[in-house]
């Protein structure tokens, strides 16, 4: 048996654990859970992820996010079900195939993960670790191939000025930046942003979801982010997924993301979908 593409590019019906290789989905979990001790983090999650989407993800702290997000590239290890990307068995791979995978996943989190002391630019290089023996990642010896990619991608998040500052010296927003730039430095074919904006202001989570579309829509780099924020996903997004309890509960195109929809996925009298949030027309029940 083999996958046969969703119809319509959802989440589809009951997939085969097996895909084709004509299967046209970057990233592809079937029957998806894991479980810390007596708590479901995801519940049989069935989900297919298309070249140059950019989805966002919604729900309640603890509705499953950061899990399935880590679970695309094994920084999390499920119990049950397959997890496909690019083509390859996530769950199945070797260490080295697992470092091959990687290299096409740009992650960014919610703390940056920068290295405080180290310069911008020796921060955003670290992108090109997966590619070098560790002993050179150590000592600084970079071609100057990844150099050049290094330069570009803090270009393409408007940083370039900062490239010699201690990354510990810049704002919090500059800091994601640099995570951004240190992402997209590895090439990736799939950029994983989990919760990319919690703990930023206003004006600069606007700048950092800026960001991050403007390299969907010009690199095509297929884009998955955590988000809190209703108003965000609509915005930004091209497809929401909805989850609560570990389940998704909803999969679709901003255009479906009603506010009963969102009621579904908070609970109504929640504030993550208050009415501002949407369009003029669409209305609670």
């Amino acid at each position: 048996m083999v996958f046969c593409p969703d119809p319509g590019g959802g989440t589809g019906g009951s997939p085969s654990l097996h895909p084709s290789p004509s299967d046209p989905a970057l990233i592809r979990l079937v029957g998806v859970t894991k479980r810390y001790g007596s708590t479901v983090a995801l519940k049989d999650v069935h989900l297919a992820i298309y070249p140059g989407e950019f989805v966002a993800v919604v729900g309640l702290s603890g509705a499953g996010k950061s899990t399935l997000l880590r679970a695309i590239n094994r920084l999390v290890e499920v119990d049950e079900g397959e997890i496909w990307v690019l083509g390859q068995n996530v769950r199945e791979a070797s260490p080295e195939k697992l470092r091959v995978i990687r290299r096409q996943i740009g992650m960014i989190f919610q703390h940056f993960h920068l290295v405080p002391r180290l310069t911008v630019f020796r921060n955003v290089l670290a992108g090109r670790a997966g590619y070098l023996p560790a002993w050179k990642v150590v000592l600084g010896l970079f071609p100057e191939e990844d150099r050049r990619l290094a330069r570009q991608a803090l270009q393409r998040v408007g940083l370039e000025e900062k490239i010699f500052s201690r990354a510990d010296r810049l704002s919090g927003g500059q800091q994601q930046r640099v995570a951004i730039a240190r992402a997209l430095c590895q090439e990736p074919r799939v950029l994983l942003a989990d919760e990319p904006v919690a703990s930023l202001d206003p004006v600069t989570t606007e700048m950092i979801m800026e960001d991050l579309a403007r390299i969907n829509r010009q690199l095509g780099i297929t884009t998955v982010v955590n988000l809190h924020s209703v108003d965000l996903a609509r915005r930004y997004a091209t497809r929401i997924i909805g989850m609560r309890a570990g389940e998704v509960v909803f999969d679709g195109p901003v255009a479906k993301a009603t506010p009963q929809v969102f009621a579904s996925i908070y609970g109504k009298g929640r504030a993550a979908y208050r009415e501002e949030a949407f369009p003029a027309g669409l209305t609670m029940d």
